[in-house]
């Protein structure tokens, strides 16, 4: 059942929420004010009660944002998924519309999984031919504090994208433990995956700018120990492990869209490179994200 609703519409020349309805687990935060007054954006921050999902919860909405409208999609918090009871997976859903010119930014914090968890999650977006988008999907390890590192059940995460009901991108991310090797054996020491997806013509200079800052990020990461020995290898093919992994990829007719894919040893390293890469996101919003 259908736990939320949102829709962004144009009253008075803004982008204002002329919607909002939503039940347990799920709430929505709706600030006056976020980030610069004269931006003409609206934040909403999900959030759920208990700080978290419970095992067997199952969250289900939808967000509308109409013609020439800006959202944003955010949280307080990285969303914790406890411990999976008597095998239950947890479950969220989102189903979003953008119109032409209009504009949807979903930056959430990381997804953790505690001990024994199990999560999918699916997020649909329906968009025009004149519609931008941005989305961060990305997961940590679990506790470090408590010992937890990949010691959950399942993650799924599924992102599709629709224009104008043709398909134009179609992603899963699967993590699981299985009975050959566990999931912390395949990532070995990363602790943060995450995937950028960017497009539509308000992001275009965002999408130029990270697809040169990746190749060059990587070109120095991946670079060959110098002859001095200065840098350590620790493989057998002479390079060192990068503690942060890149990949930039166009998707779409004319490489309309971008879809960026991380891999890092720490999660703050992601935080910044979020931060970094998405600060030409202010004028269009109010705020740099993961400010």
């Amino acid at each position: 059942m259908e736990t939320g609703r949102l829709a962004v519409e144009r009253v008075s020349g803004k982008s204002s929420v002329t919607r909002c309805f939503s039940k347990y687990p799920l709430k929505f935060i709706i600030p006056t004010k976020a980030g610069r007054s004269e931006i003409d954006a609206v934040w909403i921050y999900t959030l759920t009660y208990g700080g978290g999902i419970v095992s067997g919860d199952c969250i289900s909405f939808d967000i509308t944002v109409e013609d020439d409208c800006t959202a944003v999609l955010t949280t307080q918090a990285s969303t914790k998924v406890y411990k999976s009871v008597a095998l239950k997976c947890s479950e969220q859903i989102m189903e979003a519309s953008i119109g032409n010119g209009g504009l949807l930014v979903v930056i959430p914090d990381p997804v953790t999984c505690f001990s024994t968890a199990k999560y999918s999650q699916k997020q649909v977006f329906r968009i025009m031919s004149g519609s931008s988008l941005l989305v961060v999907d990305w997961i940590t390890s679990g506790r470090h504090e408590s010992g937890e590192k990949w010691d959950f059940i399942l993650y799924k995460s599924t992102n599709h994208i629709y224009m104008e009901t043709k398909p134009l991108f179609l992603d899963t991310v699967l993590l699981e433990n299985g009975n050959v090797t566990s999931i912390a054996e395949r990532m070995q020491d990363y602790q943060v995956i995450a995937m950028v997806i960017l497009l539509g013509p308000k992001l275009k200079h965002i999408q130029n700018q990270i697809q040169e800052d990746v190749k060059k990020i990587m070109s120095e990461q991946l670079r060959a120990p110098s002859m001095g020995g200065r840098t350590k290898a620790i493989n057998g093919d002479g390079y060192t492990k990068p503690p942060l992994v890149a990949s930039c990829n166009s998707f779409g007719p004319k490489g309309i869209g971008s879809v960026v894919r991380i891999a890092a040893t720490t999660t703050e390293s992601v935080y910044g490179f979020l931060r970094s890469q998405l600060a030409g996101l202010e004028p269009l919003i109010g705020l740099c994200p993961y400010h």
